[in-house]
């Protein structure tokens, strides 16, 4: 039964202790199921020394295991078509079949049985709840049905039992319609589409702050944390920006953030056992507060295609101690990821983190930022050419430029050549937004 701020309120403020005896049982028949239906972990597991479930061992010893890495799995789906070996169930079980954007890459399959829907759809529902959506809530929802995972947060909705008002991507002009029309409560999206959205409201003569939003709920990309972007939003719709945070190869929403807006809570409890990793040195690190690392993941319950220490590339910031909605756990912030990561003359930067810093000049800048490198890789030569556009009707002072390239040096430790930019000459995106672009980069 809910509670004001809690879906499932015994998962949600278990003990970690007994979480994990929880999970033990779980974990060791998942193993067992691999080694009975993963031709992928028969043989994954086999290589590493590990030729049956007892083998294993329990979730202590998880650490010994092998990683899984995106690149594995891409690389088994092109070999054996048409979803790999990881492919756990019949073909005639799966009930929807996503896809990644294949932005780093060729696109991953991921299969889903029904199984797997619910377990998503519970799991997602727990944190839509935490973000501030409600059974009565009238909600426009931003994301198509497919082909991301994204899509399924439609089938979430409808089991929260919202009012909704589906519109999807690629029609903004329909989607400020109904939200000034419809009044809804609550809206699902990236938070780079919630800054395009409030612009392109305006742009109509109409003010997103009236309307009637509740709560916005940002996902999909970092940002909705970062604390100036955060005001940022609020400030134009005039609600509480809560984040979501899932990964299509895992579980759609399986953080969710509280009425506190201090951190998301892991509320795939059950289904998905969660680690932390130095991304460096791949070892495990104890979620303690303000400690960094990496995010791993493994199933517990999967049918279609279980993962077993499958890599994030999601580089988090944990917090810890007692939150007033009662959720137990650690809490994170998504800084970046690790794949999207810079090496500058030895420094590790994360565009986020440039983004953070630019969004320290508003009013004078927008927020939108592009970082155009000037040879392909992750490695790069100062100074990091970095566009940044100037806020709409503002006149900045010279020196801004340089103003914000001191900044980055002091904060960061990086020399970038900032180049200011017209208000609306850099991209918006009605999904994700892009914050690197190589076009211009020597191979």
């Amino acid at each position: 039964m809910t509670t004001p701020d809690l879906f499932d309120p015994v998962a949600e403020t278990r003990e970690l202790a007994d979480q994990k005896a929880m999970d033990e049982p779980g974990y060791r028949k998942q193993i067992e199921y691999l080694f009975a239906h993963s031709a992928f972990y028969q043989e994954k597991l086999g290589e590493a020394g590990f030729k049956t479930a007892a083998s294993v061992g329990g979730l202590d010893d998880l650490r010994h295991l092998p990683f899984t890495a995106k690149d594995e799995l891409r690389a088994s789906q092109a070999e054996h078509l048409p979803l790999g070996k990881q492919l756990a169930a019949p073909f005639e079980d799966v009930v929807r079949i996503y896809s990644t954007s294949g932005t780093s890459g060729t696109p991953l399959y991921i299969p889903v049985t029904a199984g797997d829907l619910k377990r998503w759809v519970h799991t997602s529902n727990r944190s839509y709840y935490a973000a501030g959506i409600r059974p009565h809530h009238r909600v426009v929802t931003t994301y198509n049905s497919g082909p991301f995972v994204a899509g399924a947060v439609h089938e979430s909705m409808i089991a929260l039992g919202v009012r909704m008002v589906p519109v999807g991507s690629g029609n903004t002009d329909r989607l400020i319609t109904a939200l000034s029309r419809f009044q809804v409560q609550a809206m699902p999206g990236t938070p780079s589409y919630f800054l395009y959205i409030a612009e392109a409201a305006r742009e109509r003569g109409i003010d997103p702050a009236a309307c009637g939003l509740q709560t916005l709920v940002a996902g999909g990309e970092p940002g909705g944390g970062e604390a100036t972007v955060r005001a940022q939003i609020e400030k134009a719709f005039n609600t509480k920006v809560h984040e979501v945070l899932g990964l299509g190869e895992m579980s759609i929403s399986m953080f969710g953030e509280g009425p506190e807006q201090d951190g998301m809570s892991f509320l795939a409890r059950d289904y998905i056992h969660m680690e932390l990793i130095d991304p460096e040195s791949e070892e495990p690190i104890p979620f303690e507060n303000g400690v960094e690392g990496e995010l791993v993941y493994t199933h517990l319950q999967q049918e279609a295609a279980p993962l077993l220490r499958f890599r994030s590339r999601d580089r988090v910031r944990v917090s810890t101690g007692p939150v007033a909605s009662g959720r137990t756990g650690p809490r994170i912030r998504c800084i970046g990821r690790t794949d999207d990561m810079l090496i500058v003359r030895g420094v590790n930067l994360f565009p986020s983190a440039i983004r953070e810093v630019v969004n320290e000049f508003q009013p004078d800048v927008s927020g939108v930022i592009l970082i155009r490198p000037t040879k392909q890789g992750v490695q790069q030569l100062p100074p990091l050419p970095i566009q940044i556009e100037i806020a709409e009707g503002a006149s900045p002072e010279d020196g801004l430029a340089e103003a914000i390239e001191t900044a980055i040096r002091s904060r960061l430790v990086v020399t970038a050549r900032v180049e200011l930019v017209a208000f609306g000459t850099l991209p918006r995106s009605d999904y994700k937004t892009r914050l690197v672009d190589y076009s211009d980069a020597a191979d």
